[in-house]
């Protein structure tokens, strides 16, 4: 009898090289051409990469360690079994553009009550709105004044940032409060703009000189932080990506429309919500960035500059940012909880005590409900490569020269 393929192997070819995929930080991030998720009996199967170079990966349904897939470019194939596959296993699957927006972001879904939906859509009317974005700002401001402060050194631009947080009880309306929020944003940026972005001197003669600092928020291509030009801006744009996809992961797991904003005013083609729940974790994703600059080397490697001088990331920087992903979510389910029972509150008829939200995100009341005090728990994000400042070379200390190195195959 002759034998059947039970397991697909590693393709094999004479001129071909492949990478095993793993999940790092429960992470893993696809990119390149002819990109495949699909199932096949019962496994997940993955693989990516650019002509010769393919990595590919085969997860089992028990003992994977797979929390997020995020697949970088649009060229490739998605099943819909394997999307199944990840709904099945809560895995969240998140899909960016080139330039890092999002665009598309699925994880688990619960059913979702009308009450909550109906308040949502009432919020401004019944005042609800105007609390939430109160608090939510509050929060942002003093994360910036916290990140000026303490991480920039600058104490007359953090007291100007304090202020305008100690203007917010006073705002009768949303539009002084978008009006706080940016006189604040303008300051905590203001105080970026000359922060020196360091490159290993063997990479300086290949640096163009406006790379070498932070650089204005606004980028001179749009008027506004999308096509950034510095390889620091272009960074934290992608980190936003990953932290918007995962603001609206929280929003449809609690039963919210990612899309019906609360501080954002609506628009086709974004989903607002999760735009006001991010807004309290920007200073922390900024913060992480901030350490990563300030201690160690980008290298030249990492960025492709497009002919309108866009500065973009190479695969293997945004492999790297992406595995700080389960920290932003982690870090955004507090606050979309928060949001969600202020929701709750607001209705006029509120549901009995025992209809309360579930705070499926955090777990909190069934703490609660063992007699436990909730305590949030703290998660640093994945440290940065060490860089040497000379040669460039990725040390061993911090993350190997291989993980940091490897898989540099195309423009993200």
């Amino acid at each position: 009898m002759p034998a059947t393929e039970n397991v697909r192997q590693l393709p094999q070819s004479h001129n071909s090289k492949v990478e095993v995929l793993t999940p790092r930080c429960g992470v893993v991030t696809l990119f390149g051409y002819d990109i495949q998720v699909r199932v096949n009996r019962g496994h997940l199967v993955l693989e990516d990469g650019l002509a010769v170079s393919r990595r590919y990966g085969r997860f089992p349904r028990i003992g994977h360690s797979l929390k997020r897939l995020v697949i970088v470019g649009a060229n490739g194939m998605v099943s819909v079994a394997a999307l199944c596959w990840l709904a099945d296993q809560k895995a969240s699957f998140v899909l960016l553009e080139r330039d890092g927006s999002v665009l598309a972001s699925t994880g688990p879904v619960h059913p979702s009550d009308a009450r909550l939906r109906r308040a949502q859509a009432l919020a401004h009317s019944s005042g609800a709105a105007l609390r939430i974005a109160r608090e939510l700002v509050r929060q942002k401001i003093a994360g910036q004044a916290s990140v000026v402060r303490y991480k920039l050194l600058d104490t007359r631009t953090a007291d100007t940032i304090d202020r305008f947080a100690s203007d917010l009880p006073s705002a009768n309306d949303m539009r002084a409060v978008r009006v706080l929020e940016s006189r604040a944003a303008y300051a905590y940026w203001s105080a970026w703009r000359t922060l020196p972005v360091n490159f290993p001197k063997r990479d300086l003669p290949k640096i163009p000189q406006h790379w070498l600092s932070f650089g204005t928020r606004i980028s001179p291509l749009t008027g506004s932080p999308r096509l950034a030009v510095t390889p620091a801006c272009a960074m934290m744009n992608y980190l936003y990506s990953l932290l918007e996809s995962e603001a609206s992961l929280a929003a449809r797991g609690l039963g919210l429309d990612a899309a019906m904003g609360i501080f954002h005013v609506d628009q086709p083609g974004r989903e607002s919500l999760s735009c006001d729940l991010m807004e309290p974790v920007r200073p922390r994703v900024d913060s992480y960035l901030l350490d990563w600059i300030a201690t160690q080397p980008l290298k030249r490697e990492w960025f492709f500059e497009k002919p309108n001088g866009n500065a973009r990331l190479m695969a293997s920087l945004t492999q790297r940012l992406s595995e700080t992903a389960p920290i932003w979510a982690r870090a955004v389910g507090p606050i979309a909880e928060w949001v969600a029972q202020e929701l709750w509150n607001s209705a006029r008829k509120p549901a009995p005590p025992e209809l309360s939200l579930p705070t499926r995100l955090t777990q909190r009341r069934r703490s609660e409900g063992r007699g436990r005090e909730y305590i949030p728990k703290a998660a640093s994000p994945p440290t940065p490569p060490r860089v040497c400042s000379g040669c460039g070379v990725t040390t061993h200390k911090g993350g190997s020269a291989k993980d940091a190195d490897a898989n540099s195959l195309g423009r993200s």
